[in-house]
């Protein structure tokens, strides 16, 4: 069983069509309050991560941003965490910084940023660099089309199946927490 203290969530800097998305956001932080779960994320105020952060915040959770340098503006940052806002020089030392304070990782929806984000650490997973749970809030079926993208890899002999069910999948925050923490990291080798 895990201990998940802290979980790094990659989702839009966009709030996205569905009212969904949003309320998915807000539930996140209100889950991750309830379990004393510290939020790692990018640091923005914008679409889905300032939602998630607002959420966890306002109820009193942790909440730590890492922002390159170059968007840390008053625009985009979350002034009520700057205390707890680390700046960092690169996009890579970015995803380094949160990649190394995070138990666990979750992608809600979002757009290229979020999936090369998500991708990474799941490649990551994948050869073995470490053994964190990887995962997808796949809410309204927003993951849909990438898991299906991912099966035809499967099919196709690019990805092992068992490289594919690492990929924890739910729609259900109480479910993902579940899997979270009863995850283990027994795939097999890459090569």
């Amino acid at each position: 069983m895990n201990t998940i203290t802290s979980i790094a969530v990659f989702c839009g800097s966009s709030e996205g069509a569905k009212s969904i998305y949003r309320e998915t956001a807000r539930e996140l932080g209100l889950a991750m309050y309830k379990r004393q779960t510290t939020l790692i994320y990018g640091g923005g105020n914008r679409g889905l991560m300032g939602i998630v952060a607002e959420s966890l915040h306002s109820q009193g959770g942790r909440v730590i941003g890492v922002i390159p340098e170059a968007l840390h503006r008053s625009d985009i940052c979350r002034h009520s965490v700057e205390e707890q806002l680390i700046v960092v020089q690169t996009m890579h030392e970015r995803k380094a910084t949160m990649y190394k304070l995070a138990d666990a990782f979750v992608a809600l929806p979002g757009g290229i940023g979020t999936f090369e984000e998500i991708l990474e650490v799941y490649t990551w997973l994948q050869l073995g660099y470490h053994t964190k749970p990887v995962a997808l809030l796949n809410t309204a079926g927003f993951y849909d089309c990438l898991l299906a993208f991912l099966q035809h890899s499967v099919q196709e002999g690019f990805l092992k199946p068992d490289h594919l069910k690492a990929l924890i999948v739910e729609s259900d925050i109480e479910k993902l927490f579940e899997r979270l923490t009863l995850f283990e990291s027994r795939l097999s080798d890459k090569l």
